[in-house]
């Protein structure tokens, strides 16, 4: 395959991950007409978005481009960090769009880049964009949070265009917990559509759910206000008709009485929240945040507990004095 020669001052970046949320990315910083290297041991022919490079080395990846975005596993994300850090300087910006935390203290996924990287302008991407709507060139909009401005701005300007609106946040902690958090939500949306609950009930889920999250958020150092934007409720909302997101498609197969290792099976993505579900319920335990919803989506999740005895934990828990 011939080298694309970029055109002088074009903007570079490189995506580290060839699944395809990493896919997603490369085509839409494509089609803002940035220059795209797309980092994966994955053989990726036939399927490469127009523009898009291949590159093995990370090497090859850090002397292409400042700006770098993880679209790996959490499980996977300090192993790759690692990899990235022999070959990063402090001028390099490193972003992820990764809805999860590691580990059973749930650290951020910038904070793992720092650990493991010399960069410390670090960012996340979220919001309500699907991986298919990104590859398809639909209309969308995501959702970058840093705490340099410069970060948001770089990331504004490679994937900016007439198809991708890009919102800033500095609440950079607040934007990653939405995201992990939304994405476990988003399985509860699913299980409350396949037990055909109706339409104001899982509008009381959501609206109670966000509300939760925002309490989780908050002890864990971001904002509840970004919860209430389009990093919490905007991305929530947007599953009620996302029908093809895999965290809808995972809890409609744990709402039909699917067992995990099955449902996980149904999906055409790895669903972060399956395994972030039952730690966040323990780290809010532990930490005294208030989580019902989080704890009874734990008990379906792991324990196997039907949607009918859920429902009934739900509606049967103590009414709260602020609605």
């Amino acid at each position: 395959m011939s080298e694309r020669v970029s055109p002088p001052g074009a903007r570079k970046v490189a995506i580290i991950g060839g699944g395809a949320w990493g896919l997603a990315l490369a085509a839409a910083a494509a089609r803002a007409e940035a220059d795209v290297v797309l980092q994966t041991r994955r053989d990726l022919e036939g399927s490469l978005p127009k523009g898009v490079r291949i590159v093995r080395d990370p090497k090859e990846s850090a002397a292409h481009a400042r700006l770098l975005v993880l679209a790996v596993p959490s499980s996977a994300c300090r192993t790759v960090a690692r990899d990235l850090g022999d070959h990063l300087d402090g001028s390099h910006y490193v972003v992820h769009g990764v809805r999860g935390l590691e580990g059973d203290d749930l650290q951020t996924i910038a904070d793992v880049i720092r650990d493991e990287t010399p960069t410390r302008r670090t960012g996340a991407l979220g919001g309500p964009a699907l991986a298919s709507d990104l590859l398809a060139g639909r209309p969308s909009v995501i959702v970058v949070g840093s705490r340099y401005p410069e970060v948001s701005e770089c990331v504004t300007a490679t994937f900016g265009s007439p198809t991708l609106r890009v919102y800033p946040t500095s609440d950079l902690r607040g934007l990653e917990w939405a995201s992990a958090l939304v994405g476990c939500l988003t399985v509860a949306v699913g299980f409350a559509q396949a037990t055909d609950t109706s339409p104001g009930l899982i509008a009381a889920l959501i609206s109670r759910a966000i509300g939760e999250a925002s309490r989780i958020a908050a002890a864990a150092g971001g904002e509840e206000k970004t919860l209430l934007g389009l990093a919490g409720y905007g991305d929530l909302l947007a599953s009620i008709t996302q029908s093809e997101r895999p965290e809808v498609i995972v809890g409609r197969a744990l709402g039909k009485g699917k067992g995990r290792e099955e449902a996980m099976k149904s999906a055409p993505l790895r669903v972060e929240a399956l395994e972030l579900i039952p730690r966040v319920a323990r780290w809010a335990e532990v930490h005294d945040v208030r989580a019902p919803i989080f704890r009874a989506l734990a008990a379906g999740v792991t324990d196997g507990k039907k949607a009918d005895s859920i429902l009934s934990e739900l509606m049967t828990l103590p009414v709260e004095v602020r609605a």
